[in-house]
């Protein structure tokens, strides 16, 4: 009864008063609705309407997308962040592309076995594009069914999984499979939030033991705290000749494939003396003279597991840098080139501060 409950109110609060727009909304076809859901991976769905629409525009086919050089594609998706998305959108568009003919699979156990694509995003194509019975899993509905239900189980243990799919799999509308998981999501972003729920008009109150309980604020529970790694670093913008050094960063670490200015990490933050007399400082420029124009403000990146500060610390020199892991690029060069969040906010900042040493 209490299920039943859950599935009509949930269809016809659908129907009736659900105004959630978004293009992706109702698509069939496979290959926006996974560009869309790889897009909303770790992110907000106001933000990734933006790229979403970008992608279309500049990729129409799946075949565009595996034929566009590396770097013209993670320059689009430059800013979202969680670049391994990018990293893996690309490497399951050009297995489509060329071995399955540009033909998306139409399978839940088929779409599962693409990069990048978990158990959420496999049920997600499956329902939208082709209407297989397959529940979606997200944050979104991992709230509703904690509070409806009254759940305590942790979501993020490997019971509280099991618990939640299991459920999720039980609710799940079968005749119309992408009409329910689209309307549970929908749901949970737009009644059941995460902070400030419309409890008062939402649909399913009178069977929500959370609401009923006052346990709306402590659902759903998670077990495991992040502990976050705090690094400084410090970016040397060196001019020579008109041009600035660059280079793309390598794997094992955040921002793979991304370009970055000359690094200087630190675990601490660095004062001007200290900075001179860093190693790599002295390896770079060797007994060659160098100018500092100016630094930057401090900025400031919040990642899931790391908290990136640092500063720009703009250069000239009139010999080039000693070492190859760097190379030297125009201006214009530099535009196209994709760079993380944290770079391009000092290179878009239009008030960044000339304070000299």
């Amino acid at each position: 009864m209490q299920h039943q409950f859950f599935v009509n109110h949930l269809l016809k609060w659908n129907l009736q008063d659900n105004t959630r727009q978004m293009p992706w909304k109702g698509e069939k076809n496979p290959y926006k609705i996974w560009l869309s859901e790889i897009i909303l991976q770790q992110t907000r769905v106001d933000q990734g309407l933006q790229y979403y629409n970008r992608f279309i525009q500049s990729f129409l086919t799946i075949h565009q997308l595996a034929n566009a050089s590396e770097t013209e594609v993670f320059k689009l998706w430059e800013g979202l962040g969680y670049y391994t998305r990018c990293k893996n959108l690309i490497a399951t568009a050009k297995y489509i592309s060329i071995e399955l003919n540009g033909e998306f699979p139409d399978t839940y156990e088929q779409i599962l076995q693409l990069k990048g694509i978990g158990p959420y995003t496999a049920a997600a194509i499956a329902s939208f594009a082709f209407n297989l019975p397959y529940a979606v899993v997200d944050g979104n509905v991992f709230r509703v069914l904690s509070r409806y239900f009254g759940i305590t189980t942790a979501i993020d243990s490997t019971e509280g999984k099991q618990l939640f799919r299991n459920l999720a799999n039980k609710l799940l509308d079968v005749k119309q499979p992408g009409n329910y998981n689209q309307a549970l999501m929908d749901f949970g972003a737009v009644i059941c939030k995460p902070q400030i729920p419309l409890c008062t008009s939402c649909v399913l109150n009178s069977r929500c033991i959370a609401f009923k309980e006052s346990l709306v604020s402590q659902l759903p529970l998670k077990e495991k705290k992040i502990i976050k790694r705090n690094r400084w670093f410090y970016y040397l913008v060196i001019e020579y000749n008109g041009k600035q050094y660059v280079r793309k960063r390598g794997a094992k670490d955040i921002w793979e494939n991304l370009y970055e200015f000359v690094l200087l990490e630190n675990d601490t933050i660095l004062h001007i003396e200290e900075f001179k007399k860093q190693e790599k400082v002295k390896e770079l420029f060797g007994k060659n003279k160098f100018e500092v124009i100016h630094i930057s403000p401090v900025y400031k990146q919040l990642l899931t597991h790391q908290n990136i500060q640092g500063q720009f610390i703009k250069i000239k020199t009139s010999k080039p840098l000693a070492g190859k892991d760097y190379e030297a690029f125009t201006p214009k060069q530099i535009e196209k080139l994709p760079f993380p969040k944290f770079i391009t906010s000092y290179l878009k900042d239009k008030n960044v501060s000339l304070n000299l040493f």
